[in-house]
């Protein structure tokens, strides 16, 4: 129960700022994208740019700072920064011979449309074809080759799956919210103030990524205690 917390932990807690300006897509394809800075090989097999991590729409500052001041006033981007990714170009697995998944982490959308309008299905769509049309820009052919797609808004990701904001990282990672202060002063060491239960996720230093150091961190302070009892 919330009663039996510290009060000014459970006071810092409800300062920490996780808002997220992130819409995720997930796409199915029935080819692999091919871009026109590197073109697809005739054999069609992934180059060593599909297994990475692709940016567009961030050849400048400006255009990020477009974006987000698009954002800022509660509308999604009209030219958004992607990150696209390839999962299937590293693992044939995930889809069947000659099709591909694409990951689609997009920024800037607001949580909270102007006007109060509710990201509904038309929201949805509108901004996921701005999306498409961005990325056949750099790789032709990427619409016509789309067979589905998933298209999850900062309230979609905060309602399935729990994160407050929709927030990946439990948290923003803005300079006020990381070292000392993650996720709050005098409780970034990991322990919380239940007894026994520690603090490893992407809200706890240094925060969110796939690398797995605030786990690691976490267990080191665990073992720690362990060794004292």
């Amino acid at each position: 129960p919330q009663e039996q917390l510290p009060k000014d932990f459970v006071q810092r807690i409800r300062q920490v700022d996780t808002r997220s300006p992130v819409t995720k897509i997930n796409v199915a394809v029935d080819q692999l994208p091919s871009f026109l800075a590197a073109p697809n090989g005739r054999d069609g097999r992934p180059l060593p740019h599909h297994q990475c991590s692709i940016h567009l729409n961030c050849e400048g500052t400006h255009l990020l700072h477009q974006a987000f001041t698009e954002a800022a006033h509660g509308h999604p981007s009209s030219r958004p920064m992607i990150e696209l990714c390839i999962p299937s170009a590293l693992d044939p697995g995930l889809a069947p011979r000659g099709c591909h998944v694409v990951s689609l982490f997009t920024q800037y959308t607001p949580a909270v449309l102007a006007g109060g309008q509710p990201w509904d299905e038309q929201a949805r769509n509108a901004y996921a074809d701005t999306v498409f049309d961005c990325i056949e820009a750099y790789a032709p052919g990427f619409k016509a080759s789309v067979i589905g797609r998933d298209i999850l808004t900062p309230p979609d990701l905060e309602r399935i799956f729990g994160l407050p904001g929709g927030n990946i990282f439990h948290g923003g990672m803005s300079l006020d919210q990381l070292y000392f202060a993650r996720p709050a002063p005098s409780y970034s060491g990991y322990r919380s103030p239940i007894p026994s239960l520690y603090l490893c996720g992407s809200g706890a230093h240094p925060g969110g990524g796939v690398m797995g150091a605030a786990g690691r961190n976490a267990a080191r302070v665990a073992l720690e205690d362990f060794r004292r009892l």
